[in-house]
């Protein structure tokens, strides 16, 4: 759930009934780390810490935080909720609900450093209403390392598409002594170039307020005074939040005080989607949970094969007819219809022509790409490019000379798709990739 208003005064109204006296832990380990999932709440992940101190670095304080899955979708507001969040879309959470009604764990599996859960998750701002949705997660540990993967499995009764919302994958949440931020958002990503801290920002009105930052190496770290603490790897989501809530140093896993990170992307999550990502948490120094995202760096940026998903790309003024099955077909019957990538970062220098691989069934004979830089987060007409089209329907490889365009230089975060200035009935686009080398 949304992090910033999650930690507001409506989790006061959690059960008395889940008190934090003896959580059903179910433990996995290794010989550095040791994981603890609650089966009371979901399956969420409620403990980690190393095993020669024994300090958990997970802040439990409500149902809200731990680790654990939360999505966002339509209709919003959804249900009859809680007068403290009336106007709250569709959100299921693993550990549990405003009102302290925790998660269901209906499957474990327990191996040697790994384990498996599946969990029926509760609607957030709703009493105790469990969700159409069931959540997986699956974890593995590895040195100083826990390598996690969830899914959501939607079987919702309204089956309207609703837009894009944004999604944390995943929020985690600290104990007070890690409230230091540390990432890198410079231009010259897995060269060693200096790390950044991320300011503090001050608390309005009670609420917590976290920095929006860009990392461009795909980690972030909440870590102490001397540099050590949770690290999160999370490569190709461009926009992250992150920060700190209450009183420095002052509280352990139950208290209020907390670190929050959140790596954060927009997605379509459609009735019956299968919805699937994976990130690592590492207990370490700052320099080593660096070296683990370098060695870890994705191969390709910029390119996107739509086979079975859409890859992070949203919708505006089109429709589609689910996720993509080999190819992503989109219905363009609309006014000025937007095929939308999600934030990254790669360099201009490194992608001078973009190849887009789709087929054209329009009346209009060009499309226009539009991208956005780590200067101007914005789509605007002066970075974008118009090239030629054949709108008969079949699938070809266009190839677009953006190193003729003065405007595109430095560092591209996102690129945005125009197949038409105006849909007309019938038409559509239908892409199989879109990539910076021809396939």
């Amino acid at each position: 759930m949304h992090a910033t208003l999650r930690l507001a005064t409506a989790i006061l109204l959690i059960s008395s009934t889940l008190a934090p006296a003896a959580e059903p832990f179910t433990f996995i380990e290794n010989e550095t780390i040791r994981l603890g999932v609650d089966l009371k709440r979901g399956g969420s992940i409620g403990y980690l810490a190393e095993v020669a101190t024994g300090r958990n670095v997970v802040n439990t304080h409500d149902l809200g935080r731990w680790i654990g899955q939360s999505y966002y979708a339509g209709p919003k507001p959804f249900g009859t909720a809680h007068p403290a969040w009336k106007d709250w879309p569709w959100n299921p959470v693993s550990a549990g609900d405003v009102y302290g009604f925790a998660g269901e764990v209906l499957e474990k599996k327990v191996g040697k450093g790994e384990l498996y859960i599946r969990t029926r998750p509760m609607q957030w701002a709703l009493k105790n209403t469990p969700a159409e949705c069931t959540f997986e997660t699956w974890i593995v540990l590895r040195g100083r390392t826990a390598e996690v993967r969830h899914r959501l499995n939607n079987d919702r009764k309204d089956t309207k598409q609703y837009p894009a919302l944004d999604q944390e994958l995943p929020a985690v949440y600290t104990i007070a002594s890690l409230h230091r931020v540390f990432t890198y958002t410079g231009m010259k990503p897995f060269t060693g170039d200096a790390h950044t801290e991320i300011p503090k920002k001050l608390a309005k009105e009670g609420k917590p307020q976290w920095n929006s930052f860009h990392p461009t190496e795909g980690w972030a770290a909440l870590v102490n005074d001397d540099l050590f603490g949770l690290g999160l790897v999370h490569h190709g989501v461009g926009r992250w939040l992150g920060g700190f809530h209450g009183v420095v140093m002052k509280g352990e896993s139950k208290d209020d005080p907390t670190g929050y990170l959140a790596p954060v992307r927009r997605e379509i999550l459609d009735a019956k989607i299968a919805y699937e990502y994976r990130y690592t948490l590492v207990l370490d120094s700052v320099a080593n949970i660096r070296k683990l995202a370098v060695e870890s760096r994705p191969k390709e940026a910029g390119t996107f094969r739509f086979k079975n998903d859409r890859q992070g790309w949203t919708l505006a003024h089109a429709t589609d007819d689910g996720p993509p099955k080999g190819s992503w077909k989109v219905n363009l019957e609309g006014a000025d219809p937007q095929l939308t990538g999600p934030e990254g970062f790669w360099l201009a220098a490194d992608v001078p022509t973009l190849f887009i691989r789709a087929s054209f069934k329009t009346k209009q004979a060009n499309a226009q790409l539009y991208w956005q830089t780590t200067d101007a987060r914005s789509f605007a007409g002066e970075r974008s490019l118009r090239f030629d089209v054949v709108p008969d329907g079949t699938m070809r490889t266009y190839a677009i000379d953006l190193s003729k365009s003065k405007a595109y230089a430095g560092g591209i975060t996102r690129w945005r798709l125009d197949p038409v200035d105006r849909g007309q009935p019938g038409d559509t686009v239908e892409v199989e990739w879109i990539s910076g080398k021809k396939e």
